[in-house]
């Protein structure tokens, strides 16, 4: 009997992947093999992303891909592009199953279906009305980091934004589960790990008093042989005094913060539904800092959106130079259509946004450079990831990336390393 194919696609974000890891999962104990997407399958499964067009548009031509690489091949279309767009993603011929961002544990029965059916199965549903969080299990392979998936959906329904009508409400993993899983992922070997949601700092307000995130990193990190926990995206409304105090003062817990800004124009923030002034921003990070040794503030900022001035976006470069980020995630605006930003008048033109996009891009590569020089001759812990020829690779607690040379075996372990010469994105480092 001949072995069936698989093979997957994800676009976007970390939380995609980590569902793509369990969609894998899934086929793999049902017997699929695992192959690249350029390659003979039968079954391609493309994971999508709708936070810009672009990613709707590089979706379109995975699945047209997809059907060129095996038109008897059956297509499954998943994530937050199919759940908002089900519709138009069911027009691309080829396409024979659409799942969206729930139900992702019946795929096996779904395709099963669909093949009976011999045509198109749309499964998506109405991603408002759900409350549950859907477990999905992975295989996690590897003994570095582990990304955990403990928070799903958004209701901040910023006006840019279609995430919240492609994720649905919030809905918090079983505290107990949770720790239960980082509990075993520390047994198998692992370091790090990261947690991670489509609303991070939302977690437990659907489970009400005592469990939110602060309580929760607690509770992990007495997990005995845990030497990392990482945070990812949070808002910035979301730093109690309290959550400060747990950062500050818990020494497993990470010194790297993305925090996501988006705008440091406060005009911009106000139409943008962010809720905060860069002034209350600039407090939150004077006192983090006052707190946190070593600490790594990374964000995202968005350039183009509507109505935004030269003025407003010359605020926004000077913030974003005054804060001293150590990294930027660089958006463009991308209308999306359900958002109240997409009736917003004043568009700017592609031109201007690709302008605006270079500077603030600029500055960030200027901005990373500042904050990697001041680690130089320093010695700091690394967590040994990956080898490219005689160089090993690792990021430190505060997520600088290192590269030394070593013909040791260390993948997975935690060395010291001394910081030498900043070679583009990384720095070049000597084991101590």
């Amino acid at each position: 009997m001949t072995t069936k194919r698989v093979a997957l696609h994800t676009l976007g974000c970390k939380v995609n992947q980590y569902e793509a890891d369990a969609f894998l999962n899934i086929f793999l104990q049902n017997g699929y093999e695992a192959v690249d997407f350029a390659d003979q399958a039968d079954v391609y499964l493309i994971h999508t992303c709708t936070v810009t067009h672009l990613g709707d548009r590089k979706s379109r031509q995975l699945i047209r891909r997809a059907v060129k690489n095996n038109p008897d091949a059956l297509i499954v279309v998943s994530g937050c592009y199919a759940q908002v767009a089900p519709e138009e993603v069911a027009k691309i011929p080829g396409v024979d199953l659409i799942v969206g961002t729930q139900d992702r544990g019946k795929i096996l029965e779904l395709l099963e279906e669909a093949k009976r059916k011999k045509e198109p199965i749309n499964a998506v549903r109405d991603i408002m009305h759900t409350h549950d969080f859907e477990e999905l299990s992975r295989q996690h392979t590897g003994k570095e980091r582990a990304f955990l998936k403990i928070e799903e959906g958004c209701q901040q329904f910023c006006s840019y934004c279609i995430i919240p009508f492609a994720r649905g409400p919030v809905r918090s993993r079983e505290p107990q589960r949770t720790i239960q899983e980082v509990q075993q992922l520390v047994s198998q070997g692992y370091k790090e790990i990261v947690l991670t949601g489509i609303h991070t700092g939302a977690y437990g307000q659907d489970l009400g008093s005592p469990y939110n995130l602060n309580w929760l990193i607690i509770e992990l990190s007495k997990t005995p042989g845990l030497k990392r926990l990482r945070l990812s995206s949070l808002d910035p409304n979301e730093f109690t005094e309290d959550f400060i105090e747990t950062l500050a003062a818990n020494p497993i817990i990470c010194p790297h913060l993305h925090i996501s800004l988006q705008s440091g124009d406060d005009d911009v923030l106000r139409r943008m539904n962010r809720r905060y002034t860069t002034t209350a921003f600039a407090k939150l990070v004077f006192k983090l800092r006052q707190k946190i040794a070593d600490l790594a503030l990374t964000t995202d900022i968005m350039v183009g959106f509507p109505g935004e001035t030269a003025k407003q976006h010359e605020n926004s470069l000077h913030f974003v130079e005054e804060m001293g980020f150590a990294a930027l995630h660089v958006f463009k605006y991308s209308p999306r259509q359900g958002t109240k930003a997409a009736q917003f008048p004043d568009r700017i033109s592609p031109e201007i946004k690709e302008k605006r996009s270079q500077e603030m891009l600029c500055l960030g590569e200027k901005l990373a450079v500042q904050f990697k020089q001041k680690y130089l001759g320093r010695k700091m812990e690394i967590l040994v990831e990956t080898k490219h020829k005689r160089l090993w690779e690792g990021h430190t607690t505060n997520y600088l990336k290192l590269k030394f040379p070593s013909d040791e075996e260390l993948r997975g372990e935690l060395v010291q390393v001394s910081l030498e010469q900043i070679c583009s994105d990384y720095i070049l480092g000597k084991l101590v």
